[in-house]
């Protein structure tokens, strides 16, 4: 623990270095949250399978400060989106995201949360999760290992160990704006995207009624 908590430009004297630590508020800051991100209690399809078995004995995902995964997304740091993102979910995964508190991160885990994968062209999929919201780490695979799944929480630890408090949106004065929940109906709407949808709307020819006593 020491090792990654002490600054190199400081030297401590060798028989002292087990008792003292001299570090930055970063260093700190950074070592507590990323040795325990919990992560929110939800699977989509099969990737969920995987993550669950990440969380089994055999790897043992505790061994990271992450095997607490929470009901709730009030208590939730990283959302893992493990499986195929279909319109009728993606609201509700908008909402959970809204709902989480700062600091909060994302992982795309496999093709369809990434980009939509073999079911892109679908007619009910979302081509990947980050089209509504922001995704930190993308984890390829169809689906993806355990393995692929501990690799890319290793780098999120390694984004988080990067960041500072001086520069981090959750810190800043402005306000964090909540993510417009995308609306369901014969397709799916993004509120972001209203303005842009009746512009188009206009520029479309109207279809006069046919006249059932002329026809």
């Amino acid at each position: 623990m020491t090792d990654n908590l002490n600054s190199p430009e400081y030297d401590i004297p060798p028989e002292i270095q087990n008792q003292i630590a001299i570090t930055t508020i970063d260093k700190i800051y950074n070592w507590g949250r990323r040795s325990s991100i919990w992560p929110l209690m939800f699977g989509l399809a099969c990737c969920a399978i995987e993550m669950i078995c990440t969380l089994a004995s055999r790897f043992d995902l505790a061994r990271f400060g992450m095997e607490v995964m929470r009901p709730t997304p009030r208590q939730a740091d990283l959302m893992i989106v493990s499986g195929t993102v279909t319109k009728k979910m993606i609201p509700q995964i908008v909402r959970l995201y809204n709902q989480m508190p700062e600091p909060k991160y994302v992982l795309a885990m496999g093709a369809c949360a990434s980009g939509g994968g073999p079911f892109k062209e679908g007619y009910n999929v979302v081509s990947g999760v980050d089209k509504f919201i922001p995704v930190d780490v993308y984890v390829p695979g169809c689906p993806p290992t355990p393995q692929a799944l501990l690799f890319g929480l290793i780098k999120l630890q390694e984004m988080i160990d990067k960041q500072s408090i001086k520069n981090v949106r959750w810190y800043s004065k402005d306000p964090i704006e909540p993510i417009p929940v995308p609306v369901l109906g014969p397709d799916l709407m993004d509120p972001r995207q209203y303005e842009q949808i009746m512009a188009l709307s206009k520029e479309l020819p109207i279809d006069k009624p046919v006249d059932a006593e002329a026809a």
